[in-house]
């Protein structure tokens, strides 16, 4: 399996991963041969990136951090819960702190975990599917941070709900990318207080999941929003939601940002260190990021081409990458193996990444 640009696939091609609905239904499973019908249906439903099989690859397994199934049922769960919250009704929040549980218990008892998973996000499920990422990675660096399995819950169930108020807002307004009017900029900062609101009220929740839909905006130099905090006046558990909410908008699509590939956000983040960001959190959340997830295709500074076939955990911007000798100049389905090789970036020091290629 690897990643490609949706704009260079091909009649034929069969996909790698399953893609789904905002409620969380198939749209296109995995084994699916592509028609032209079908990829001119994903680049209508505005995906970039998606897996596709390749004979070559067939070794390389692309995991996500949590199970297909608990990331199809918690799509249907979050849009459900906010739809509710859209049109004033109450929600279950005990099926939520349910599938919350299952969640962190995936996470929790998984020995290893690295992010390395490129986001196949459709327009349609753009705001669940980067709710339910904020909340897996979220739970990741809670882990890094040694949190227990009670904590983690309450960091989870917080980061998924975290843009509960932007569904109050004009879809509209919440929808488009660029042109804001200063007034226009500021209802839409005025998710964090009506996500307060709407969760404060919930008595199956903590206070804290409240404060944290409040709080996620904030910067440790008081640039941010509702109430200009700064440092330890913003809540930790806010600052962690803050971290990954930005990481999965910089990785993904229909986010307002234009797509950073994750070694270029974690360059961003980095950046952001002690102005925004504590250092702490972003130095523990990096070590748990593929910078070039599995997959990916690559150039090195040999001038060979190749896929990101496994990840080095001690050190994850140091991956496995197979190249092919013959005279290939790109890597593409079908046409033999060629001479198969593969580099160990962690042993072999003078051979890296120089560009990552679509």
């Amino acid at each position: 399996m690897r990643q490609v640009r949706v704009d260079s696939l091909k009649m034929g091609d069969i996909l790698g991963k399953t893609i789904y609905s905002s409620k969380g239904r198939v749209l296109l499973g995995k084994g699916v041969m592509l028609t032209p019908i079908f990829i001119r249906k994903l680049k209508d439903m505005g995906i970039s990136i998606v897996y596709i099989e390749d004979d070559r690859f067939d070794d390389v397994i692309v995991e996500d951090v949590i199970s297909e199934e608990r990331r199809r049922e918690a799509l249907e769960l979050i849009e459900k819960s906010t739809q509710a919250v859209r049109f004033g009704k109450d929600f279950d929040g005990f099926a939520l702190k349910e599938l919350i549980h299952k969640i962190v218990e995936e996470i929790f008892f998984k020995k290893d975990v690295l992010v390395n998973m490129m986001d196949m996000r459709s327009k349609d499920n753009a705001l669940f599917a980067h709710a339910v990422n904020v909340c897996v990675l979220a739970t990741v660096l809670g882990k890094a941070m040694f949190m227990d399995q009670e904590k983690l819950e309450l960091l989870a169930i917080g980061a998924l709900m975290h843009d509960v108020g932007m569904v109050q807002l004009d879809p509209e307004l919440v929808n488009k990318v660029e042109g804001h009017t200063p007034e226009e900029l500021e209802v839409l900062k005025s998710h964090t207080i009506l996500g307060f609101e709407a969760l404060r009220k919930k008595k199956e929740f903590n206070l804290l999941v409240a404060h944290i839909a409040f709080q996620h905006h904030e910067n440790m130099n008081g640039t941010g929003y509702p109430r200009q905090l700064k440092e330890e006046e913003i809540l930790p558990l806010a600052q962690m939601v803050a971290i990954v909410d930005l990481y999965d908008k910089l990785t993904s699509d229909h986010s307002g940002f234009k797509r950073a590939m994750p070694h270029e956000a974690c360059e961003i983040l980095m950046g952001l260190v002690e102005k925004v960001f504590p250092l702490e959190p972003v130095r523990l959340f990096l070590r748990n990021i593929a910078a070039y997830p599995t997959g990916m295709t690559v150039r090195l500074n040999t001038g060979e081409i190749g896929v990101v076939v496994d990840q080095n955990r001690s050190m994850p911007t140091r991956p496995i990458i197979r190249v092919f000798d013959e005279g290939e100049n790109r890597v593409d389905r079908g046409g033999g193996l060629g001479n198969m090789k593969e580099y160990n970036l962690v042993e072999q020091r003078t051979i890296f990444i120089t560009e990552v290629l679509g």
